[in-house]
């Protein structure tokens, strides 16, 4: 079990990814889960501040996380949304239902049935603190906000999306500010995580170092 956590756009996703695939892992993306519901929320009309709403839709909502020609796609009852929880308005959605206890104890439930069975690389932002504590190796990835805003722009622009790069970077510092400070596991390091600021190395250096750390940790990976 391999736990990458760390701030929005430090890179984690492509870290992950990358990992699963040299070590022929399964790839949880725990993020995009909180996503698909923050996605039900919105076409619900749901208030991101109605808890009782939240927990009435929860029981009735099926996320899977599936591989589709070699990319990961999400599964919302059933239909697949991976594109359409990419966007700033799902992001900030996420950011504020993630901070009830009642939905993140049902999603960490969902996620440990999906790492029990081991050889897994999940991501977010509570991993090697609260869902995966007993991880084998646990990486808390950094970089700037500036940096991270300026990944994020370029992905959205690459999707479509029609925003600004000071707008991004207003995004992310309110969300950063959100998951830090929220009651219920809020984004932290754990205390026996590696940390790597991303900011100024390429995604092939942060996965070279990671790799080094996983075969001197866990010797049966050579």
């Amino acid at each position: 079990m391999i736990a990458i956590d760390g701030p929005a756009g430090a890179g984690k996703s492509t870290l992950a990814k990358r990992l699963a695939k040299e070590l022929g892992y399964i790839y949880l993306d725990t993020g995009a889960m909180y996503r698909a519901l923050a996605w039900k929320a919105i076409v619900e009309g749901v208030d991101p501040g109605d808890e009782g709403e939240l927990k009435r839709i929860l029981p009735l909502t099926r996320i899977e996380l599936i591989e589709c020609d070699g990319e990961p796609r999400v599964l919302l009852d059933g239909e697949d949304v991976t594109s359409r929880i990419r966007t700033p308005q799902v992001s900030q959605m996420a950011s504020r239902i993630s901070t009830f206890k009642t939905v993140r104890d049902r999603m960490v439930e969902l996620q440990r049935a999906m790492g029990s069975r081991g050889g897994v690389v999940a991501e977010g932002r509570d991993i090697g603190t609260v869902v995966f504590p007993g991880a084998d190796v646990k990486i808390y990835l950094d970089a700037s906000p500036e940096e991270r805003a300026r990944r994020r722009f370029v992905e959205l622009k690459g999707l479509g999306k029609q925003v600004t790069l000071e707008e991004t970077l207003a995004e992310m510092n309110e969300r950063d500010r959100r998951d830090q400070e929220r009651a219920v596991a809020p984004l932290r390091k754990a205390e026996d995580a590696l940390v790597i600021d991303s900011s100024s190395l390429s995604a092939e250096a942060v996965v070279e170092r990671v790799m080094r750390v996983i075969k001197s940790t866990m010797p049966a990976i050579q």
